[in-house]
């Protein structure tokens, strides 16, 4: 995804849900900084199919190739930091995925990575 903001840079690899919770039992580990915890009957945290259309409902769609700060409602009143855009998706997602979403990581840079946990 990629978005203009005031400071003129650009927002790339919005990633996320990089780790789910659930109120399952079993936990994975599936790599340095991911870990989920399935269903222990489905073996499901969440359809990887619904993610997907959760992403372009709540980050696509509102951010894709836009002005944040003319283009998005949200950003008419708040600054367009790259840590307000992860507060921005995390609500989005949040909405779709009710007490799943763990983090949202925003990579502006190679640098400069914003992790919001909802707080």
């Amino acid at each position: 995804m990629h978005c203009l903001h005031r400071l003129a840079q650009l927002v790339r690899n919005c990633q996320l849900p990089k780790i789910l919770k659930s109120t399952a039992n079993a936990t994975i580990p599936t790599g340095t900084d991911t870990i989920i915890q399935i269903h222990p009957i489905t073996g499901m945290v969440v359809n990887l199919k619904d993610v997907k259309k959760y992403i372009e409902e709540a980050i696509m769609q509102p951010l894709d190739h836009k002005n944040l700060d003319k283009d998005v409602p949200f950003f008419k009143d708040t600054v367009s930091t790259t840590e307000n855009v992860a507060v921005f998706i995390w609500k989005g997602m949040e909405q779709l995925l009710p007490g799943i979403l763990y983090e949202v990581k925003v990579h502006e840079t190679e640098n400069h990575v914003v992790v919001y946990r909802g707080e």
